[in-house]
């Protein structure tokens, strides 16, 4: 398989695509991106963190759908997350599901066009230690790329740390929900932001959650940290993002329909918001690529 398989020469090399998560809302994501799929139309560089990590695989490994199939699944027994596994583990996610048992045997991941398709895919994890983000990439070791994404998606309270390159990890958004300015700093001058939220939301403190937070994880004090001061850091993001939109020095891309919530379970709900996503990236595309081939 040559290099550069997946690269489309329209598409100018200071292009980046940032993939925001939510959970289920990442479905929304998913239809966007099978848009762009389907019309052949592949950023050079691409980081998502925890949902927006899983699209971001999908999409440089080319294969629409995938993301659609992971995240609206319709046999209740191949479901990531169950009461019954709480019981079992402690924890309501069953982790192995999606990032192990899907990828290499219900929902087959394309390792071979990943590694050499020649999109640049990094993900946002959070170092346990540190309380700060890191952006991982392979394109070589096929369970290394799916730890990663792994440790991007893992919530707290919700799965346990995955332990990679001998640290611990969890989820990329509490660190850099919104890595738009990781793009920047790289030196991407066009910069395209998928949002799953609505234009005009933003983060509330949850008092109870946070003392949570701090009970389960006290041994942990700059996760829990970072856990307290995400609503702020997020909504801080949004406000910058936003005065960067207006600026016209980013494209976003956020539903106008009720988005699912984070744990949605319905799938005609889920079908819904998914189409959503799709038909958003029919009718938003013409614009987005007069952003990107207009002059920066």
């Amino acid at each position: 398989m040559s290099k550069d398989l997946l690269k489309n020469w329209a598409m100018p090399e200071n292009a980046a695509l940032v993939l925001e998560g939510g959970g289920s809302r990442g479905v929304f994501t998913a239809g966007i991106l099978d848009y762009f799929m389907e019309r052949k139309l592949y950023f050079p560089y691409v980081v998502g963190v925890s949902a927006g990590a899983c699209n971001a695989l999908d999409y440089a490994s080319d294969q629409p759908g995938r993301s659609r199939d992971t995240f609206i699944v319709r046999e209740k027994e191949l479901r990531s997350i169950s009461f019954g596994n709480f019981i079992k583990t402690g924890y309501f996610y069953n982790m192995d599901r999606p990032f192990n048992e899907f990828p290499y045997k219900t929902f087959p991941f394309d390792f071979d066009t990943f590694k050499n398709g020649g999109m640049k895919c990094e993900m946002v994890v959070t170092n346990i230690r540190s309380g700060k983000a890191e952006y991982l990439s392979d394109n070589k070791d096929n369970d290394r790329i799916l730890d990663i994404c792994r440790a991007s998606s893992t919530l707290p309270l919700m799965a346990p740390f995955v332990y990679l390159d001998g640290g611990l990890y969890m989820d990329g958004g509490l660190s850099d929900s919104i890595p738009y300015g990781r793009s920047i700093m790289l030196g991407y001058k066009k910069v395209v932001v998928i949002l799953t939220r609505e234009m005009g939301y933003r983060k509330k403190l949850k008092s109870k959650t946070n003392e949570l937070v701090k009970r389960v994880y006290k041994n942990e004090p700059m996760l829990v940290k970072a856990c307290i001061k995400r609503p702020k850091v997020y909504n801080r993001q949004l406000d910058i993002l936003e005065r960067l939109e207006r600026e016209g020095r980013v494209f976003v891309i956020r539903p106008t329909e009720k988005p699912v919530g984070r744990i949605e379970m319905n799938t005609d709900n889920l079908d819904r918001f998914y189409q959503h996503g799709y038909n958003t990236g029919v009718e938003i595309y013409d614009e987005m690529m007069d952003y990107l081939s207009s002059a920066v």
